[in-house]
């Protein structure tokens, strides 16, 4: 049988993505963003509250970067939903054939963009069963993305339930998605949850222009 992790979909690797923008023109925005970002290699599927993003790592992370850079250069004060999962492409059941176990894969590698984020962040390594010799910790494994953050120079603190990031958006987006798939080479399942902010007015006004810099 083919290793089931070698076929992002069937691994069920993908995103779930809410925009909102704080303007009367939302619906335009939107249709822009969604028509500028580049989704070859994936399969996209939209709804009345999400956006639905299925392939590989690296392509989800083009896109994403691809979509909240284009709402971003408008200026627009905006918020971004990301739910990211991997290893359960049932609704309800994540038992996948042959035991297939983590997917291991090169670290997604993203872009600078010039736009500031601030974001809040968390990842649940949803893991009840050992890989060879390797135990369940999920402390262990949430410890290891936040160093992930620290190593980017996109962590800014820990807080209540998340971890705060900041800088560009781009760096932003390519941190959670390292330490995301990194997390993922030991753990079968693995979400993390993302929430942007892009052109606040309590934006620090340095550090944004320091994203732009």
């Amino acid at each position: 049988m083919e290793n089931i992790t070698q076929d992002p979909l069937a691994f069920g690797v993908g995103a779930r993505v809410t925009l909102s923008v704080m303007s009367d023109r939302y619906v335009e925005v939107l249709l822009a963003a969604v028509d500028a970002a580049d989704s070859s290699g994936l399969v996209l599927e939209t709804g009345d509250v999400s956006t639905y993003a299925g392939g590989d790592e690296q392509a989800l992370l083009r896109w994403l970067t691809d979509l909240t850079q284009h709402v971003a250069a408008t200026g627009l004060h905006a918020s971004v939903q990301v739910l990211l999962s991997r290893g359960c492409p049932g609704e309800a059941v994540c038992e996948l054939p042959g035991g297939a176990g983590p997917r291991r894969v090169d670290a997604p590698r993203g872009r600078r963009t010039g736009n500031f984020a601030s974001a809040e962040w968390a990842l649940y390594p949803l893991e009840d069963t050992a890989v060879g010799e390797r135990a369940p910790d999920h402390m262990r494994e949430i410890y290891a993305a936040i160093d992930t953050a620290k190593a980017s120079g996109t962590f800014v603190a820990s807080e209540h339930f998340v971890t705060k990031l900041s800088g560009d958006l781009g760096r932003v987006l390519e941190t959670v998605a390292v330490a995301w798939a990194g997390v993922g080479a030991h753990v079968q399942h693995v979400t993390s949850h993302l929430t942007i902010s892009l052109n606040s007015p309590s934006h620090d006004a340095g550090a944004a222009a320091g994203a732009r810099a």
